[in-house]
């Protein structure tokens, strides 16, 4: 097992476990992402689909339609992007919706663009009404308006675009207008893994940064990923820090356990700052509900890390609940916790 010295260089809050990306993750993750369908693992019946949508425009030798990938941050979608592009033998070019703040930004990714290539949008949600209409028409038609001249002299000109596929990705699919989300061809959510396929996907890790580990340390780690393969990629390099310094040894369950109990997750893969959302509404606000801007207020977290970071998970593991009213706590939470609800809060969820 070694350490690389760039890898000593990024510093995590072992107490706030986010799926974002950071500019180390696009270093790391570019090192272990899959290339091609068959090395990428999980979301089965999305890469069933993408596979026939791909061989058809293929054999129809034309670019494949316009995709849009939603769900919470880790799940796979810029590597889904690479994938694609490869298994279409095209180059793909990836920006961000924040850095096309311009109308020359947009139009001049877009006159870069080459016959065929995918161009990829991270974060599409944030793109503002300039790009979204400059994109429009390059979607649909792949030509762009560009307005020259001044005053009375002004003219609308119609340039061509080479034609090209766009994919988006946005962990808020409902921020997008009806008008772009109408222009997307093909649209898929992508899931929380299952332990089984995390565990594959750390194995497959495991194999390319040469790090020793069994099934069963394969499996405690997978249980506390949160379903989410970034996480669970950050979760193997502590771990395996932790072996080492500790052990001197290869990584097992035991040694996986202690070494994710140090980072304060527990067998859920809930960290202090879930737990303590938990609590709070529960002993502050009597199971809820309460306001988002409240409990982010009383956390001092800042409402986009509860909505983005915290909520999705919480939700999908059923230990919140979301109402017009705001969050309540689920029995399942309270349960997790090894709180008994009050009889008022008991007929609440009947």
């Amino acid at each position: 097992m070694i350490i690389g010295s760039d890898e000593n260089k990024c510093v995590e809050n072992s107490n706030q476990l986010e799926a974002r990306e950071t500019d180390f993750d696009k270093t790391f993750e570019s090192s272990i992402r899959p290339k091609v369908f068959d090395d990428y693992i999980g979301q089965a019946e999305l890469k069933e689909t993408l596979a026939i949508s791909i061989e058809s425009a293929k054999k129809r030798e034309q670019c494949i339609d316009h995709m849009l990938f939603y769900g919470p941050p880790g799940l796979g979608k810029t590597t889904l992007a690479g994938v694609i592009a490869n298994e279409m033998g095209v180059n793909i070019k990836i920006t961000s919706a924040p850095a096309l703040e311009r109308p020359r930004d947009i139009i001049g990714i877009l006159m870069s663009l080459k016959s065929g290539e995918i161009l990829f949008i991270d974060e599409i949600h944030r793109l503002n009404k300039i790009a979204e209409e400059i994109l429009y028409p390059a979607m649909e038609d792949f030509y762009i308006d560009m307005m020259t001249g001044k005053s009375q002299a002004t003219k609308n000109l119609r340039i061509p675009v080479p034609k090209f596929t766009l994919i988006g990705a946005t962990t808020k699919a409902g921020s997008l207008s009806g008008p772009l989300r109408d222009r997307f061809g093909i649209i898929h959510r992508l899931e929380f893994y299952s332990v089984k396929e995390l565990m594959s996907v750390l194995k497959r890790t495991a194999k390319i940064l040469d790090i020793k580990i069994d099934t069963s340390g394969l499996n405690a780690i997978a249980r506390r990923s949160r379903g989410t393969p970034r996480i669970a990629n950050r979760l193997i390099k502590r771990v395996r820090d932790y072996a080492l310094v500790r052990y001197d040894s290869d990584i097992t369950g035991q040694i996986a356990d202690e070494a994710l109990d140090l980072l304060k997750i527990d067998d859920l893969g809930l960290n202090s700052t879930d737990r303590n959302l938990l609590k709070l509404i529960i002993e502050k606000y009597d199971g809820g509900p309460v306001g988002i801007e409240t409990i982010a207020a009383a956390l001092c977290e800042d409402v986009k890390t509860i909505e983005d970071v915290c909520e999705p998970y919480l939700l999908q593991a059923g230990l919140i609940l979301r109402t017009p009213r705001g969050r309540k706590v689920s029995p399942e939470g309270y349960r997790l916790l090894g709180i008994v609800p009050s009889v008022v809060q008991t007929s609440l969820f009947e």
